[in-house]
């Protein structure tokens, strides 16, 4: 399991528009046709990682807690499934299923779009606001697999209430540290 910090992208950067592949609805959407109302969420994830694992009821949960408040929010796996067969599109589909996604899960065969987004880890968060601007870049909160402190998403719920609520947010954002994307 490797241990990586992401690299930071730079806030107020317009997001990177794309097309894609939903691995759970086999259509293909660009941001615009999934951003919300209020702000979007973008994840860079896959299924074989071990800190997506450990933290994939939070981070659904926070997808079904704020879709409902005008937040669009999908993921996107880039990792190479020649090295990661674990990651291969149908897999992608069932582990969207197993754990309940209500979201799309994007395929970036070339990894062309996390180039764009300048993700380098498993799991990443974009959060845009309205006006596609970059609000926050940085990790789900101090949880990570193996150590004592418990899974709240409480570093990417605080920004995300920051954005829809208007609420005081810390310009300090940790970044996210999980597996590599390769």
């Amino acid at each position: 399991m490797a241990n990586t910090s992401t690299i930071m992208f730079p806030l107020e950067t317009k997001a990177p528009n794309f097309l894609l592949k939903d691995t759970n609805s086999n259509s293909f959407y660009n941001f615009d046709e999934l951003r919300g109302s209020k702000g979007t969420l973008v994840i860079f994830m896959c299924n074989h990682c071990p800190y997506v694992q450990h933290a994939i009821v939070e981070i659904v949960m926070i997808a079904n807690d704020y879709r409902v408040q005008g937040l669009g929010v999908f993921a996107i796996s880039s990792n190479d499934i020649r090295k990661y067969p674990a990651d291969r599109p149908e897999k992608m589909a069932d582990f969207a299923m197993e754990n309940r996604f209500d979201f799309p899960y994007l395929y970036d065969a070339d990894q062309k779009v996390a180039k764009k987004f300048n993700a380098s880890v498993t799991p990443d968060f974009f959060l845009f606001d309205s006006s596609d601007k970059l609000f926050y870049h940085g990790q789900l909160d101090d949880s990570r697999p193996g150590n004592v402190i418990s899974i709240s998403g409480s570093d990417l719920r605080n920004a995300i209430d920051g954005l829809i609520y208007n609420r005081s947010f810390s310009e300090i954002q940790k970044p996210s540290t999980g597996c590599t994307i390769e």
